[in-house]
């Protein structure tokens, strides 16, 4: 890893000025107010960091910590209960996509039951939600061991999915307490799942960028880790047991994390959130197919925030380069394609328009349910 720390110096540095001029932080010029707010996590990052987790599950003074999975990752789960015995208190692999309310109450009953005092969570998205949730109603410390790229391990948002519909709240009591990424752990990862979850990852980046609180700070990290995921995915998804590829992914990830944590998001967000609540969509798939579309609708509105990313990426339309890169590993290009029913485009604009996220364009529904559109159909994205 101390080959990607060195190659990524040398980007930010070179990257870092135009970045910051582009999004109208230009520190260079001049300096805009802003708020950071850093949060406070301990991180380990590497190959094999997993042997790690029982001294942190130690270091926590925790002694009845319950393993959640995906039934998908049941077997993993229990690997990783075996490995911190006697201070397991079984596992539970019932996590699901979104974050349904029901799983959370089941999940409730097994830590009642065992007198859990942690959580350990391993796995993507699905598992670190439900390790969030049972922490906003709980205050259990959590350790999260992410095997994909999907970032939520970084950020204090939760979001929960009770009779079709998804509210996302932040919290600082869902923030988990130590993260573990081991690069070993993402290295059968199956290819497929490694494009979409990466360009999930991906998403939470761009949206910082032009977020009505970002920063300069986020910029970079934003900038950086978008640049890492678009150089890694290819790659991975050529030789998905390349390893530096994979390091190169889990740390753009990281980064991309990061600002979704630390900054509001915006309509893309909106968007995946209410397609993936009311039609139970693949989460990373959804995030996917609507990301070129939603930056081609914000490009005029956002156009030198979103210039930071074309010149890193050496691209003249970054909508067009997304749309590009997912055709390129293989991702899903249509919502049609994922399990979206066409019925579902004008239901899901009204309901987007209905609690609305900031967005640095003005949310106009003709052009909502045009964008919905083009993305249902698989068509490259297009301004409006």
């Amino acid at each position: 890893m101390q080959k990607l720390h060195t190659a990524n110096v040398a980007t930010v540095l070179d990257s870092a000025t135009p970045a910051l001029v582009a999004c109208g932080d230009p520190l260079v010029r001049r300096m805009h107010p802003f708020t950071y707010t850093g949060h406070a996590y301990r991180v380990l990052f590497g190959s094999g960091t997993i042997a790690q987790l029982p001294a942190e599950v130690e270091r926590l003074g925790l002694t009845r910590v319950l393993v959640l999975a995906t039934p998908e990752q049941e077997d993993s789960a229990q690997a990783l209960a075996a490995q911190l015995a006697p201070r397991a208190a079984g596992v539970f692999a019932g996590a699901r996509m979104h974050t349904p309310v029901d799983v959370t109450e089941h999940a409730m009953a097994h830590v009642a039951a065992a007198r859990v005092d942690g959580l350990v969570a391993v796995g993507g998205g699905s598992t670190t939600g439900l390790a969030k949730a049972i922490a906003l109603r709980t205050d259990l410390p959590q350790l999260v061991v992410p095997t994909t790229y999907a970032g939520s391990e970084m950020t204090p948002i939760l979001g929960e999915t009770r009779e079709g519909r998804k509210v996302t709240q932040r919290s600082p009591k869902v923030l988990p307490e130590v993260v573990i990424y081991d690069v070993d752990l993402t290295l059968t990862l199956p290819a497929g799942l490694s494009m979409t979850s990466g360009i999930n990852a991906i998403a939470h980046a761009v949206e910082a960028a032009y977020a009505q609180d970002r920063n300069p700070v986020i910029t970079l990290m934003a900038v950086e880790g978008v640049r890492a995921l678009f150089e890694a995915l290819p790659r991975i998804s050529a030789a998905p047991r390349d390893v530096d590829a994979r390091s190169h992914a889990l740390y753009g990830a990281w980064l991309c994390g990061i600002c979704l944590g630390s900054v509001g998001m915006a309509l893309h967000h909106k968007l995946c959130h209410t397609l993936g609540g009311t039609f139970d969509l693949p989460h990373a798939e959804t995030h996917t197919v609507l990301l070129p579309h939603a930056v081609a609708y914000n490009r005029g509105a956002a156009a030198e925030q979103i210039a930071a990313f074309e010149r890193a990426l050496d691209v003249s339309d970054l909508a067009q380069a997304l749309y590009d890169l997912a055709g390129r590993v293989g991702a899903p290009r249509a919502l049609s394609a994922i399990g979206m029913p066409e019925r579902g485009v004008a239901q899901a604009a009204e309901l987007a328009l209905s609690n609305p996220y900031w967005n640095p364009r003005p949310l106009d529904i003709g052009a909502i349910r045009r964008l919905l559109g083009r993305a249902f159909a698989g068509l490259p994205p297009q301004g409006d």
